[in-house]
């Protein structure tokens, strides 16, 4: 292994309180990006030198050295930044698939978004970006708001809002210049989901992929009624479990594309040697930080 993060899901996945859980005893990490030392007789898919990312979840991404069958791998660029390769498999897919699969967006469409400087927030408004479509990125307020806001302006954000002036009065005029988005992407469910709901375009869709207030997503019954909106969920998981290993790899093919055209970079991280894990977990459950913890093996 040469590098890989820790995601709020790896987090969930140690807490029990997962979707997929590995089988006890078992190694953390569901994302990160690897160097073949050696393969078997009979490996076709990959060899030595090839660099590669786990092909599902539950791979055990944080340790040194790791034996795996070669259906459990799928090859990337050996040229990609390493911070790219190591975030690759679950955060831009999860962006990629939700922007693509509820709503048939045109460029110049709108979608609104919460927990914007997520990992997946920073994606979805880099891949936005490259397809020509609108952001609308709501994070909370914070003592350095001004200096997220210049970030994720910087990767292509059109607008970046605080939840607090999202619920303003003033949002009516905001979506007379600003098209009334038809997909929102939650990640954070209380009001801030609801917000969203309130903001969204008639038939719109709202996507709920986290959950990080740990509170029920909320639903005026006016809303669904008289503007049809529509609520759906997304787990990546899930998407995998429903088409081919192929399309998977396809998948990566086209974000690995985008890397190399410099639309799409590795979210804001910090690099930790895979020693000083504890300061890494540490780090990374903390409030108000916008910079992915790596471990890094190499």
């Amino acid at each position: 292994m040469l590098a890989a993060p820790i995601n709020p899901s790896d987090i969930n996945m140690i807490q029990g309180n997962y979707g997929l859980l590995p089988k006890l005893p078992a190694v953390g990490g569901n994302e990160g990006v690897g160097q073949v030392v050696a393969v078997g007789s009979s490996v076709t898919g990959v060899k030595p030198g090839d660099w590669v990312i786990p092909a599902s979840a539950g791979l055990g991404t944080w340790q040194t050295e790791a034996v795996f069958s070669e259906e459990a791998l799928i090859s990337i660029p050996r040229d990609l930044p390493l911070q790219s390769a190591a975030t690759l498999s679950v955060n831009p897919c999860t962006a990629y698939r939700m922007l693509m699969d509820f709503e048939q967006l045109q460029p110049g469409d709108c979608v609104i978004q919460n927990a914007s400087n997520s990992g997946v927030g920073q994606a979805v408004i880099q891949i936005a970006a490259a397809l020509g479509l609108r952001t609308v990125n709501v994070v909370r307020d914070r003592p350095d708001l001004q200096k997220l806001t210049d970030r994720l302006k910087s990767l292509g954000a059109e607008h970046v809002l605080t939840e607090e002036e999202l619920r303003k009065h003033e949002m009516k005029n905001f979506f007379k210049d600003v098209p009334p988005p038809r997909l929102a992407l939650n990640c954070v469910g209380g009001k801030s989901a609801t917000e969203l709901l309130r903001h969204l375009a008639p038939g719109g869709t709202m996507v709920t992929y986290g959950g990080m207030a740990k509170q029920p997503v909320i639903a005026s019954v006016s809303q669904l009624i008289f503007k049809d909106l529509k609520l759906r969920g997304f787990w990546l998981s899930q998407w995998k479990k429903d088409h081919s290993p192929a399309q998977f790899k396809e998948l990566i093919v086209t974000l690995c594309g985008l890397i190399s055209r410099g639309q799409l970079t590795a979210p804001a991280c910090s690099e930790v040697p895979l020693q000083d894990y504890q300061r890494a977990l540490e780090a990374s459950v903390q409030p108000f930080v916008s910079s992915k913890q790596i471990l890094t093996m190499c």
